[in-house]
């Protein structure tokens, strides 16, 4: 099962990472260009009803652990022997990366502690939903195999 093979989730994982350092070291903010359809959007959304709190920095801090989730899950199966917090720790570790490279290279990019908040944040999501379905996925296995075996009544 492809879920156990933590070297083919391991190349994934380094897929991945480029792609966040693609993003993550972009020159100027990856979200430059949409920025005016964003704001049209959300005025018009809240034209609407939609309530005031759902803002650009809203929008920009659930991408941000939306764009880390993938990260937590793909790293938890790529180490299945390290603990929720300790492949958590490593989404800290890349968010750190990245936020350091921004401030030291890109003067178009900003640094932010609520960036390093929010990336690890998704990291620890996807962590807990890739150990959430795994132990889901193991119950199930053994329900099925408890359910198929010959039972002790019937010998």
């Amino acid at each position: 099962m492809l879920l156990h093979k933590p070297d083919v989730w391991r190349a994934v994982l380094a897929l991945m990472m480029a792609f966040l350092a693609i993003v993550g070291f972009w020159p100027s903010p990856v979200d430059k260009p949409v920025q005016g359809q964003l704001a049209a959007t959300l005025f018009f959304l809240h034209w609407r009803g939609l309530p005031p709190w759902v803002n650009y920095s809203f929008v920009e801090a659930s991408a941000n652990v939306a764009m880390f989730v993938p990260l937590g899950i793909v790293a938890f199966l790529a180490f299945p022997r390290k603990q929720w917090w300790q492949v958590s720790a490593f989404g800290l570790l890349v968010s750190s990366c990245m936020e350091l490279g921004q401030a030291l290279f890109l003067h178009d990019r900003f640094a932010s502690p609520l960036d390093l908040v929010t990336n690890t944040a998704g990291a620890v999501i996807g962590c807990l939903l890739a150990g959430k379905f795994l132990r889901f996925l193991k119950k199930r296995r053994a329900q099925r195999f408890s359910a198929s075996s010959p039972s002790a009544e019937g010998l």
